[in-house]
C-alpha cells in the first residue's frame, strides 16, 4: 500500500530530517522523493510504502500533522488511491 506526503511551509533547517526521521521510526519507505524551494517556501512530496509500518494509517496521519505544527509545517497523507482520484483531469 503505497501513500502520497506533502509538507508545504516557510523553509527552515530540519525539514527533511524531521520528517524522514519519523517514517524511518515507523518503517515507513520512502519510493520517490520530490523538494523544492520558491523563495523562502519549502515543498516536499513523497511517495512512501506504508504496509509495513507499525501505526495504523489513522494514527501517521494524525502524528505526521501534529510533527508539522510541531515545526510550523503543513504535512499531509494520502492513500495513493485518493491521492489519483482527487488529482484525475
Amino acid at each position: 500500500m503505497k501513500g502520497i506526503i506533502t509538507v508545504l511551509g516557510k523553509d527552515k533547517v530540519g525539514i527533511i530530517a524531521k520528517v524522514c526521521t519519523y517514517l524511518a521510526e515507523h518503517n515507513l519507505n520512502i519510493l520517490d522523493i520530490s523538494q523544492t524551494i520558491v523563495q523562502d517556501y519549502f515543498n516536499m512530496m513523497m511517495i512512501v510504502d506504508i504496509s509495513s509500518s507499525t501505526k495504523a494509517f489513522e494514527n501517521i496521519v494524525e502524528e505526521l500533522h501534529l510533527l508539522g505544527e510541531s515545526i510550523g509545517v503543513e504535512i499531509k497523507l494520502q492513500h495513493e488511491d485518493i491521492f489519483n482520484i482527487m488529482h484525475r483531469i
